[in-house]
């Protein structure tokens, strides 16, 4: 049984034996002519909901719809939080999850702008209640494409914002809610070391970076598989020691 907080009553979270929770942290923002809006949140979201179904004592959160987007802001829909108020949600998301008795908690990012505010609501936490683990799959899109074949990918090694890797995906989670008759992107050019601090705007006039034309359904319930494997061995190795990790374990 997966428990899906939002749909719990106080008498089913009583019974149960959750030990441990995980959150989605998404995004509101552009994702090519192809893609919804929510894709950040929906994907980790329901990665989510089915990690909870493969592991014990899970419940899984609402997730949190908005991020930090404004890189993304000149291209519509976008709605964006600031740094500040993207890090003080999370912050306050976590320690209200500390303050409800749960010590093990996993964060499921599924957008590139949210990286930075969750390393710093996570340590601020952290440092507050050292008794409590927090584990952060900062970037599925790197982890997954590490995991499936060098040859999946066609273009750019399947990398870009709603690009090959992240539409195949889509397709596995959410096909009714894509439209690839649309899908169309520019792969910029880059370097391969440094870390330009680009506006979207810069990279693609069509809102996707990569090539998601050539996205597949396929390659998207590998990328799944893959991301659902790192999450539920990181569990399952974690349970083993209760959580502890260290050398004080």
């Amino acid at each position: 049984m997966a428990f899906i907080g939002s749909k719990m009553t106080g008498n089913q979270y009583n019974k149960s034996k959750i030990d441990k929770v995980i959150i989605g942290v998404g995004a509101f923002e552009n994702h090519g002519y192809h893609m919804p809006f929510g894709t950040d949140a929906l994907t980790a979201n329901i990665i989510s909901e089915k990690l909870a179904e493969r592991v014990e004592g899970l419940m899984v959160l609402p997730p949190i719809n908005y991020g930090l987007s404004q890189h993304y802001n000149k291209l519509p829909f976008t709605v964006s939080l600031s740094p500040e108020t993207t890090t003080n949600m999370i912050k306050e998301v976590l320690s209200e999850i500390v303050r409800n008795g749960i010590k093990k908690i996993i964060i499921m990012n599924g957008h590139d702008g949210n990286i930075a505010p969750i390393e710093l609501a996570a340590r601020s936490v952290k440092v507050q209640h050292p008794e409590v683990t927090i584990a952060s799959l900062n970037d599925w899109w790197v982890a997954a494409g590490k995991l499936v074949p060098d040859d999946m990918f066609e273009v750019w090694n399947g990398l870009g914002h709603a690009g090959e890797g992240e539409t195949s995906i889509g397709l596995a989670l959410f096909e009714d809610l894509i439209e690839m008759e649309h899908a169309k992107g520019v792969v910029p050019n880059l370097p391969e070391f440094v870390d330009i601090k680009w506006r979207f705007d810069e990279l693609t006039d069509t809102g996707a970076s990569g090539d998601p034309s050539v996205a597949t359904k396929e390659k998207g319930l590998k990328l799944e598989e893959a991301v659902l494997n790192v999450l539920e061995n990181f569990i399952r190795e974690m349970d083993k020691t209760n959580w502890n990790y260290g050398f004080k374990k």
